[in-house]
């Protein structure tokens, strides 16, 4: 049995499903509640809308906190991966190791996993994740700081308002005084 509830963030209504063995699903935000609803119910449709048990409040607080751009470690949210494939597992295993504020790329996960021509694979299975924010797919960039998909309301747009919000730098480009000498980064900071 599943159970469901929605509550806003910062950045819009998000959802979670949980059963017995944990979380079994999050949904990333929506303008509205009652789209959030209706996105969870399409996915889960056995799930009823219920209060939060404690220890789900604590993880709504957690990403609440997250989405506000607190740094917030959330590997300690235990994951209902049991209708999870075993492939999935391993490449949400590895983005979920990202912590705020950094990235990976496709390639780089897919070099982890022992061959860089998964990439795209990787790039698919992050497309299934029913785990997003919990399992940060937003930090999963292609080669070169090129955004990738994101299959939140607003697309990449979402993703990259994400990225921002945790103060991810999202590209290989330098920042404004990166390229300066150090004498004149010092003279700038005063």
């Amino acid at each position: 049995m599943t159970s469901f509830a929605l509550f806003d963030t910062a950045i819009g209504a998000c959802g979670i499903v949980w059963g017995e063995d944990g979380v079994v699903g999050m949904q990333l935000p929506e303008a509205r509640a009652d789209q959030a609803r209706a996105r969870l119910a399409k996915r889960y449709p056995g799930a009823a809308e219920t209060t939060p048990t404690a220890e789900i409040e604590r993880v709504i607080g957690e990403v609440r906190a997250l989405l506000k751009g607190e740094a917030r470690d959330l590997t300690h949210i235990a994951l209902d991966m049991s209708q999870v494939p075993e492939f999935e597992k391993q490449v949400y295993a590895i983005a979920r190791a990202v912590p705020p504020g950094r990235t990976i790329t496709y390639g780089e996960i897919a070099a982890k996993l022992g061959d860089k021509a998964l990439s795209r694979d990787v790039g698919a299975a992050l497309g299934r994740n029913p785990f997003p924010i919990v399992v940060p797919c937003h930090r999963v960039l292609g080669s070169g700081g090129k955004t990738g998909g994101f299959s939140a309301r607003g697309g990449v747009d979402t993703k990259m308002r994400m990225l921002q919000i945790e103060r991810a730098k999202t590209s290989d480009e330098p920042l404004l005084f990166d390229t300066l000498p150090v004498s004149a980064k010092k003279d700038k900071r005063g």
